[in-house]
């Protein structure tokens, strides 16, 4: 998979993309992240990539040229599956969209700031628009690393354990179940029989249950 991010301050993307799991996909070729700064677009020699709103009001808004010259010329390499604003008033990103988005070849993430971008870049060029929470950032870019961070680890040769994953809160509805590891016995403290029985039928009935019974307590909206 190759994923691009446009963004303005690119050094906060340095850290969250270059360990761990993130790492270990890049490293083994199966993931590839570039991030662009947005200023090598700029409008002038002054690396200008934002103007005043018109009508007025409080705050910069990104402007169409550099954001349409980026897209563009991002897009002559080859075309995109999706471009993607990342944006409050985006679609709510949850495990379904991260597994439909691991399926694809080539994303564009857009990370907006200061009041947003232009929005004839929203009507045409992007494709989709996401939000990972009913919450404001200072910028789109904390959103591109939690979402490239969701959709890699699904790539196929990540993960050491690739069914892990299969596994995880939220793939099927359902929060995941409690875990535990050794000791068995830890201050008075036991692990529940069942786990320590070596009967995977009750086991998985179990963990199920408890499943069942955390996302109950915890987020019932999903049993809806």
């Amino acid at each position: 998979m190759d994923i691009h991010i446009l963004s303005v301050v690119p050094e906060l993307l340095e850290s969250p993309l270059q360990h761990s799991i993130m790492k270990r996909a890049q490293d083994k070729g199966l993931l590839t992240v570039q991030v662009h700064h947005l200023r090598q677009w700029a409008v002038n020699e002054y690396g200008q990539v934002d103007d005043y709103q018109f009508g007025g009001g409080a705050g910069m808004v990104m402007m169409c040229e550099p954001l349409a010259r980026a897209i563009e010329a991002l897009s002559a390499e080859k075309p995109f599956d999706e471009i993607i604003y990342l944006t409050p008033d985006g679609e709510r990103f949850n495990q379904q969209i991260a597994n439909g988005l691991s399926l694809k070849e080539r994303l564009l993430f857009i990370c907006g700031h200061y009041k947003g971008i232009d929005e004839r870049i929203r009507e045409h060029f992007v494709t989709r628009e996401l939000s990972i929470g009913d919450y404001v950032l200072s910028g789109g870019e904390l959103a591109a690393a939690v979402i490239t961070d969701a959709i890699g680890r699904l790539l196929p040769g990540v993960l050491n354990d690739e069914t892990s994953a299969l596994f995880d809160s939220f793939q099927d509805n359902l929060l995941a179940p409690p875990v535990y590891t050794r000791p068995d016995e830890f201050r008075g403290w036991k692990v529940p029989p069942v786990l320590l029985s070596g009967d995977h039928r009750k086991i998985e009935e179990w963990r199920h249950d408890q499943a069942l019974k955390r996302t109950e307590q915890r987020r019932p909206d999903l049993m809806d």
